[in-house]
């Protein structure tokens, strides 16, 4: 079942019983985007919070000032891609999330996660966590567009998200990182070993 990768995410913090995990596979259901497909759209609500079984996402803003996509975050295997405050308030979405190439998720809609926690309580632990590490990566990205020059912001992009960086097109992460492609070619061209 394809609820395994997810099953196996959850293991990582809370074991749950055979019961436990019947009663958590009726909650979801399978999505299939296209490359180029919309999870989320700018002004739409957003109805479910999913998480990435296969495939690469990224969600951005269009820039009111020059029209430029800016990337927020990217979201790969393994991974989740909502927009909390528009999943938790059911208000509209400041932001787009789109496929950058086949991804399925898996889904769960704003009234099944609220049953699923009142049916599985033991659940709040782990949406806690994973909701700490999320909040603990913004603060270091905070952290690092403000006090690290371009190119220390692109090694540390690379030491910590190498599965992003090997998956993801190049003019992406700059945009990510508020620098050109042309920028990242050129560290890449003069930290190349000869």
């Amino acid at each position: 079942m394809v609820e395994n990768t997810l099953l196996k995410n959850i293991s990582k913090y809370i074991d749950l019983t055979q019961g436990e995990i019947s009663a958590f596979e009726r909650f979801w259901t399978e999505k299939t985007l296209e490359k180029g497909d919309y999870l989320l759209r700018n002004g739409d609500t957003c109805r479910y919070d999913s998480y990435v079984d296969s495939g690469a996402l990224k969600a951005f803003y269009i820039n009111a000032d020059n029209g430029n996509e800016e990337i927020l975050f990217f979201a790969i295997d393994d991974w989740w891609a909502s927009d909390l405050d528009s999943f938790s308030k059911q208000k509209p979405s400041i932001y787009n999330i789109q496929a950058i190439e086949r991804t399925t998720v898996l889904q769960i809609s704003h009234y099944s996660f609220q049953q699923l926690l009142a049916e599985l309580p033991r659940l709040e632990r782990y949406f806690r966590l994973i909701l700490e590490s999320y909040l603990g990566a913004l603060q270091k990205r905070i952290i690092y567009n403000n006090a690290y020059d371009a190119e220390s912001r692109y090694f540390a992009f690379l030491e910590n998200y190498p599965n992003i960086a090997s998956k993801v097109p190049q003019y992406l992460i700059a945009s990510y990182l508020g620098v050109s492609a042309e920028f990242i070619s050129r560290i890449k061209k003069k930290n190349k070993p000869s």
